[in-house]
């Protein structure tokens, strides 16, 4: 291996948002081990902003999701053996191959059902676990591979830290709009819930991406229970400031309840048919590598309330009832509005009139 003071490192995570966040704590314990190496990131357009600010990066590689084989061979040409050390952070080709190109040593990760050729790209491989390993975990195991201590801290973005003017007393954060139908509670609960919010004193926001749906169905919950919408307003870390000074968030499974968990505040996710094991938010502070959630059961984790759904099928680990994307789920669909009212309520810190009493 290369002295600390050469080191040149790439984590190659090309997949999703969520997948890119929770891939930081890899990178952390990286950055601890290695405090003068170059360290850099290489993902997918529109998955950047997760890692503004990140302190324990150098420098973010952006390659588009898709593009020709020439543009593919364009960035491969522009890697080659950049780096001593790469890490490809998924099960993917496209991450192996951009790994293997990099760098004169490549780690990765091998799911159980591919064929052990696929070896050949790296060095070293850990076999990918979907199902009994959280994704945190399984990317902390890279680490193992250079004998480097393991930080289990999912670390948010950062624009600054400023809140929009709109905002002018203590606020809640409701994130209503998951990426996928299989993902959704309902409109009717969650103007339920904010109301509720609303009622013990808060100021509630909502916040979304600015895909044209998600900011039509944010401003008709907002103009149906008068909370404010942010939807298509903010960037993923000025997402992450705002949510660093809220007093609660509520959100179903998607990157942002994983934002919410990662700065600290009180935080309720609401899960249906996703493996929580898995995929549940990992709570600020957790200094234990293994996942802290269960496959059944709703459970309270740190500053993390996990919420499921219920029936026997649950979780599924399927695309809805349906089994597809644009399928729903019965278990958010039916899920009641006073059980998360409850949980969320019960997750906020007593008022001073309720402390009086």
């Amino acid at each position: 291996m290369p002295t600390p003071d050469t080191q040149r490192l790439l984590v190659v995570c090309t997949r999703r948002i969520g997948d890119v966040l929770l891939v930081t704590p890899l990178i952390r314990s990286l950055r601890r081990a290695w405090p003068q190496a170059q360290i850099d990131a290489l993902v997918f357009r529109g998955t950047a902003g997760v890692l503004e600010g990140n302190p324990d990066l150098d420098e973010l590689i952006v390659v588009p999701e898709r593009s020709t084989k020439m543009v593919r061979w364009r960035e491969l040409r522009q890697l080659w053996n950049r780096y001593d050390l790469s890490f490809s952070c998924v099960p993917s080709d496209r991450a192996r191959l951009y790994a293997w190109a990099a760098s004169r040593r490549h780690l990765g990760m091998l799911a159980a059902d591919e064929i052990t050729v696929k070896l050949r790209l790296m060095d070293s491989a850990v076999r990918f676990d979907d199902i009994n390993t959280h994704t945190v975990s399984m990317g902390l195991q890279l680490a193992d591979l250079v004998n480097v201590a393991r930080c289990p801290e999912v670390v948010p973005p950062t624009a600054g830290g400023s809140l929009p003017s709109e905002i002018r007393q203590a606020f809640a954060v409701l994130h209503p709009f998951p990426k996928f139908n299989y993902k959704m509670w309902t409109e009717a609960g969650w103007v339920a819930l904010a109301q509720a919010l609303q009622g013990r004193g808060f100021q509630v926001v909502l916040t979304g991406s600015s895909d044209a749906e998600e900011v039509g169905y944010c401003q008709r919950l907002a103009a149906a229970s008068g909370a404010l919408c942010l939807a298509g307003q903010l960037s993923l870390a000025q997402t992450a400031d705002l949510l660093r000074q809220a007093e609660l968030f509520v959100g179903p499974d998607t990157a942002v309840t994983h934002l919410a968990a990662a700065c600290g505040i009180p935080t309720v996710a609401l899960f249906g048919p996703s493996n929580p094991v898995k995929w549940g938010p990992w709570p600020s502070g957790r200094d234990v590598i293994d996942s802290p959630w269960r496959m059944v059961g709703s459970a309270r984790h740190g500053n993390v309330m996990l919420l499921q759904g219920s029936g026997e099928c649950v979780p599924c680990r399927l695309e809805g009832c349906d089994r597809h994307l644009a399928s729903w789920s019965r278990c958010l669909q039916e899920m009641p509005s006073a059980r998360v009212i409850d949980a969320a309520l019960g997750m906020l810190k007593p008022t001073s009139a309720e402390l009086a009493r």
